[in-house]
């Protein structure tokens, strides 16, 4: 971070709790957003986020505060946290304040920006509705994400949301000649190691840049974080003209540090302990999130839901800015279903004929009703058995089992562990296999020789070997229905 002092302003500790530091100026009293400087080499650095009166401020730590205590100087720097911006931070990894963690060289032909920056005016806007197509069937086919809008990942630990975001970089970076920027909050170190070494098999590091704020770093930290990947973002989009993938694992950290600020500021907490100032700061951060006449940032973000209950208020501030909700369902992973994306709740403000297009429509409609159909029928499946239902019956649930199974998809992400080459689908080829599995064309077909391809042409190829998806279908009620169908 640049040093942007012109006459130097010093301060006093006067105390220290945990991470917030009050600091008394005589002087002058920096103004709110300042960043401050403290102990051996001003390694200590300290935002300040409130003037308690005519002489003191208080402030958040944003990197640990060992060593600090009272009395000790403090050197206002004059202006606020800065992150750099450029075409030098391409294929690099920071941390929240711009230093490069990749072990590779200083960094070159860069600018340094103020991470605090207004959200571009509603005049600035695009109103164009328009596709982004991410190559994975289930996505494109029922909730399409919107360039320049937010989509939400949203399921609870271990149900695939890191990975179905690696998958997506790696798809967008080959399909769309844009930027990719990843923003890790409260992130795993094992995780931020993996997606770097990966990024960097893959090739497409070139055309990406990584800032990480780890699990085990202040709460004034993860905080900043996504604020900095941001700046870099509006930089590419603004002053490049080019398009922006912005990935956040995990925005749901960024509500947790900014609930443990307030805390730690002494703040009253709301509804479950949250902050009361949660709905200012999410907005803050998401609506710089935007599509203008310059360029577009997309965001795909992570959405940790805690114990699963989409009414935390967490999950429902996130809602309300997202224009696409991918919901992972853990009984999808544990059926082998991957992605384990959820498709009836699933949605997206996309989906409407004016921007899909009919065709497009209908059928997403239809796919969800065959779906909603065969999950009130299982109830009736485990207790009386297949052969109970009408015939018609019988054949909304063999197509809803071969829709369910035809929409997996083997990853390049997951190629080493699966031992499946990744696929990339287009939403062409997509519709033609649900159109043409709603027809009946595959109902000879065992439902194993659907289940993790790509295109439908390729069901053709495999044998009819009904024992591929027991093993996915025997952890579910219905175990009984494989056996019947195939």
């Amino acid at each position: 971070m640049e040093n942007k002092t012109n006459s130097s302003n010093f301060g006093a500790v006067v105390s220290v709790r945990g991470s917030i530091v009050d600091v008394r100026f005589d002087d002058r009293l920096p103004p709110i957003y300042s960043m401050l400087r403290a102990g051996e080499e001003g390694r200590i650095l300290i935002e300040v986020l409130a003037q308690r009166d005519a002489r003191h401020v208080r402030g958040i730590a944003l990197t640990p505060t060992q060593g600090l205590a009272r009395g000790m100087a403090v050197e206002d720097t004059g202006g606020p946290l800065m992150a750099p911006v450029g075409k030098g931070i391409l294929s690099r990894m920071f941390d929240v304040f711009g230093n490069a963690i990749d072990r590779e060289p200083e960094l070159s032909d860069v600018q340094w920006r103020s991470v605090h920056r207004a959200p571009p005016p509603l005049a600035r806007r695009s109103t164009k509705s328009e596709i982004f197509e991410t190559g994975i069937k289930v996505i494109d086919l029922l909730a399409p994400l919107e360039r320049g809008g937010k989509a939400g990942l949203l399921g609870g630990a271990g149900v695939g949301k890191t990975v179905l975001l690696t998958e997506m970089i790696h798809n967008m970076i080959g399909h769309h000649e844009g930027v990719s920027i990843f923003c890790g909050i409260g992130e795993r170190s094992r995780e931020g190691e993996e997606l770097y070494r990966d990024m960097k098999e893959a090739g497409v590091l070139p055309h990406m840049a990584m800032v990480f704020a780890q699990m085990n770093e202040p709460p004034g930290s993860r905080f900043r974080v996504g604020h900095v990947a941001l700046t870099m973002a509006e930089y590419f989009r603004d002053d490049e003209h080019r398009d922006v993938l912005l990935l956040i694992d995990n925005i749901f950290r960024f509500i947790q540090a900014g609930s443990e600020v307030s805390g730690l500021m002494g703040q009253m907490p709301s509804r479950l302990g949250y902050q009361p100032t949660m709905g200012t700061e999410l907005s803050g951060l998401e609506e710089r999130i935007a599509n203008t006449d310059a360029g577009a940032i997309t965001s795909i973000q992570a959405v940790y839901v805690p114990a699963d209950d989409f009414t935390d208020p967490a999950a429902v501030h996130t809602f309300s800015h997202i224009s696409a909700s991918i919901v992972l369902s853990r009984k999808r992973a544990s059926e082998g279903l991957f992605p384990a994306i959820d498709p009836l709740q699933s949605n997206s403000k996309m989906a409407t004929p004016g921007v899909v297009g009919e065709r497009h429509y209908n059928l997403a409609q239809e796919i969800r009703r065959t779906l909603a159909q065969y999950a009130e029928l299982k109830d009736i499946i485990a207790m009386l058995g297949l052969e109970q239902l009408s015939p018609e019956d019988r054949n909304v649930v063999g197509r809803a089992r071969r829709l369910e199974r035809f929409l997996t998809q083997p990853f390049f992400t997951t190629e080493q562990f699966t031992g499946l080459k990744g696929k990339l689908v287009s939403l062409k080829d997509a519709l033609d296999g649900c159109e043409r599995i709603l027809r009946d064309e595959f109902k000879d077909y065992p439902e194993s020789a659907l289940y993790m391809i790509g295109t439908i042409d390729e069901a053709k190829v495999i044998p009819p070997a009904p024992s591929v998806s027991k093993p996915a279908a025997e952890s579910s009620p219905d175990a009984a229905v494989e056996t019947d169908l195939a």
